[in-house]
């Protein structure tokens, strides 16, 4: 594969005072388009509101950074659901939702977009529908239509639909009401990764807290796996791979890193140091290795499938503890001394490997 694999930064899409919208772009990262994958991140400033609209893809959404309100409206429901959001929280968005976002606070709100853009109009990019603003859906309707749709006289469909000129987010006034957030309505719809049971936690090395459809039923609509990683400082995540022809697409949330791929006939494709903010994406079936820098690193991906399974080449769990001795010394051309040594490392480490001591 001669696919650049170099991770990169987002880019500004547009957004004004109430915040910005920021994307990956399938020309800057070429295996966006090549996954199918599209990859947004949006900012919201105090009062800032991200104007209700839909997508050509389904999505998981992860909270990175403050805290405020969603709205979500799923086909065919009757009422919006409207949720408390804070860092951590994971949701599940699929073809059809109609969401908007709010932050009430003084922290910026960041919310990070994965998602599968192969039914999309455009490989590799999200294309996003705003039901208002300047140019939300209804600009595009003569004054006859909306005032047919809506029962309204034509003056009265102008006034409405273009009373609102600002493009995508803006800033809500001053005493403006907002709705308030249902604990009823969060159930089901999000899991604050930060808080749920951990998947795996090795001490000194890491723990993963993993998104399926266990937890959050809804990403079997998403058709998309996540996890969060935390890997500690100085320590090594287990070469491997996912075995069920995913890819997998990794947002860096903090921290630094090496990070070293490995593909077809053995050639590395991709060695390089990430930071927080970086996106890149592994090919199917392609081996990735992390050792994270003194101050650790954390990471966030997508797995395009939703209850993946992963193959791994080190620790205990590693395939190569399950191929007998014989077969492990003719692969390797070695001796049964050097086998029996092989076979007496990494007896209990899985997964993460702590430093050296």
């Amino acid at each position: 594969m001669d696919i650049d694999l170099t991770p990169k930064l987002s880019k500004k899409s547009y957004g004004g005072d109430g915040g910005a919208y920021y994307a990956w772009c399938s020309d800057d990262l070429p295996m966006l388009r090549a996954a199918g994958i599209g990859a947004g991140k949006l900012a919201l400033e105090k009062s800032g509101l991200a104007l209700p609209f839909y997508s050509d893809s389904s999505k998981v959404a992860y909270v990175l950074q403050g805290g405020g309100t969603c709205g979500i409206v799923l086909p065919e429901a009757t009422k919006e659901k409207v949720i408390a959001i804070k860092k951590g929280d994971a949701i599940a968005l699929p073809f059809g939702v109609v969401t908007w976002w709010f932050n009430p606070s003084d922290t910026e709100l960041v919310v990070l977009f994965l998602g599968d853009t192969s039914k999309g109009h455009k490989a590799g990019q999200f294309t996003n529908f705003p039901i208002t603003g300047g140019n939300g859906i209804f600009t595009g309707f003569t004054a006859e239509f909306v005032g047919r749709a809506w029962d309204l006289t034509e003056d009265e469909a102008k006034k409405l639909v273009h009373s609102q000129t600002i493009v995508g987010i803006v800033k809500v006034k001053d005493g403006q009401a907002m709705p308030e957030p249902s604990a009823k309505d969060r159930e089901g719809m999000v899991l604050n990764c930060l808080e749920a049971p951990l998947d795996v936690d090795i001490k000194n090395g890491g723990c993963v807290v993993v998104l399926n459809t266990k937890n959050l039923p809804l990403v079997g609509e998403v058709g998309l796996g996540a996890d969060l990683v935390r890997l500690n400082g100085h320590a090594m995540c287990s070469p491997g791979f996912s075995c069920d022809s995913a890819y997998q697409v990794t947002y860096v949330v903090r921290g630094s890193g090496r990070v070293q791929v490995v593909g077809v006939d053995g050639k590395r494709v991709l060695e390089t140091t990430v930071k927080g903010g970086c996106l890149f994406i592994v090919p199917r079936f392609f081996v990735v290795s992390k050792i994270a820098d003194a101050d650790g690193l954390e990471w966030f991906s997508i797995i395009t499938t939703p209850n993946p399974v992963f193959t791994h080449l080190a620790g205990k769990t590693s395939v190569w503890k399950a191929i007998s001795s014989e077969v492990l010394q003719a692969a390797f051309n070695t001796t049964p001394e050097m086998e029996k040594l092989f076979r007496s490392k990494r007896t209990s480490d899985e997964i993460f490997f702590p430093p050296p001591k």
